[in-house]
């Protein structure tokens, strides 16, 4: 039988190994990739650039979160920078999307069970990650009881492979499976090329010293 798949798709170094893992462990897969009114649009034309390398199907679903609540979507909203490593992961920042996993993989449930997909991959962290609360564990194994409760197609299952890996360890797997990782996006600012200062951009660069220190 064949494996199908939805993976979801940002454009970064998670979402874009964790659809290479999908892809090595057999699924056939289909990239969802979300247009949400983010600041930092430019992942979009890095998620396409990866499915299009990856020779999957994507499609690209624009929604709209007008009560915004996030600096993500608000520019008025001063994005996190200059924050260490320790301080990143402590509380909830302020890019932070209200609830945002939960309406992804709301979309996605619904797209697995309309193509009769098996599983939704999506690259969630609770390592190296900024404190949302929507990239632990606990969220995911109660996402999966809500799928168990709640859709005719119950045997879908969430997976987040990389859910316990460090920023290193993911870009290692993600060489290793050949995932174009240099045609990723990190940034949350909304320019032409990496802030370096923002969460997600130091994130991105503690994992690459790691790594290439570990190689």
């Amino acid at each position: 039988m064949v494996k199908k798949a939805v993976v979801l798709l940002s454009g970064g170094l998670d979402s874009t190994t964790t659809l290479y893992y999908a892809l090595n462990k057999g699924y056939t897969c289909q990239a969802l990739i979300f247009d949400y009114g983010q600041r930092h649009k430019r992942e979009l034309r890095s998620a396409v650039a990866v499915a299009k390398r990856a020779r999957v199907p994507y499609q690209i679903l624009k929604i709209s979160l007008p009560w915004k609540g996030s600096a993500l979507l608000d520019a008025s909203v001063q994005v996190p920078v200059a924050r260490t490593l320790k301080e990143i992961g402590k509380g909830i920042p302020s890019t932070y999307v209200p609830a945002r996993n939960t309406i992804f993989l709301s979309f996605a449930l619904s797209f697995a069970e309309a193509i009769g997909a098996q599983a939704i991959f999506i690259g969630a962290n609770a390592l190296d990650y900024s404190g949302y609360p929507d990239c632990r564990p606990d969220y995911y194994a109660a996402f999966q009881k809500v799928i168990a409760k709640g859709i005719k197609a119950s045997r879908i299952r969430i997976k987040t492979p990389l859910i316990n890996m460090t920023k290193a360890e993911i870009i290692k797997l993600g060489r290793k499976l050949g995932a174009p990782l240099e045609m990723t996006w990190s940034c949350y600012q909304g320019g032409s090329k990496p802030c370096g200062v923002c969460d997600s951009c130091r994130l991105r660069a503690k994992g690459f010293l790691l790594y290439n220190k570990a190689s």
